[in-house]
């Protein structure tokens, strides 16, 4: 069995909660981003971007996010607030992939979001090919068109998720995973 198929069979998310210090140095991070651009990419578009949160910057967007999300749901309390208010705060890197949606393309929207998620995926495993954990996150904030214009995103962008990046601070499980008997079958004319 090849290392990269052995990668594929062993990739599993550490949920952001238990990630802590240290994320990838610039160096590491840079080669890693470089090599999860390397993606299918149907017409060349390059429909996506990043967007780093680290340090003080991670912290007041979640302020800020948390801020809409009161002003947009004035019920939100207790432990949904907290919730709210410490997501950014666990892993000490998170990157922002942005979908940038070409309406004008021949290359339909669906491709151009795919290519966005690939670029996602490839962030996941990069990482932990690197020996680093992260997690692929949305919630409503991702959907937020007030969150949208926080992280200066045109109209055509959105967030396909927030990738949580940094060590594994305890031994992560893997979860369960589905028998490829149960989704694979033969097409027959």
């Amino acid at each position: 069995m090849t290392n990269a198929l052995s990668l594929l069979q062993q990739r599993h998310s550490v949920p952001a909660r238990q990630l802590g210090e240290p994320a990838p140095d610039d160096a590491t991070l840079h080669a890693l981003l470089e090599a999860a651009i390397r993606v299918p990419d149907h017409g060349k578009l390059v429909p996506f971007r990043l967007i780093l949160l680290r340090d003080e910057a991670k912290l007041a967007f979640g302020e800020r996010v948390t801020a809409i999300g009161m002003r947009n749901n004035p019920a939100m309390t207790g432990a949904k607030l907290e919730k709210e208010r410490h997501r950014y705060t666990f892993a000490p890197l998170v990157v922002a992939v942005v979908a940038r949606i070409d309406a004008d393309s021949k290359v339909p929207e669906i491709e151009q979001k795919l290519c966005t998620g690939n670029v996602a995926y490839n962030i996941l495993l990069g990482a932990f090919a690197l020996g680093y954990g992260a997690q692929w996150l949305t919630g409503w904030a991702a959907y937020d068109r007030e969150v949208a214009a926080l992280l200066g995103l045109a109209a055509n962008e959105h967030v396909v998720g927030f990738i949580h990046l940094g060590t594994p601070q305890v031994e992560v499980p893997d979860r369960d995973r589905p028998g490829l008997d149960d989704l694979l079958s033969t097409w027959t004319p």
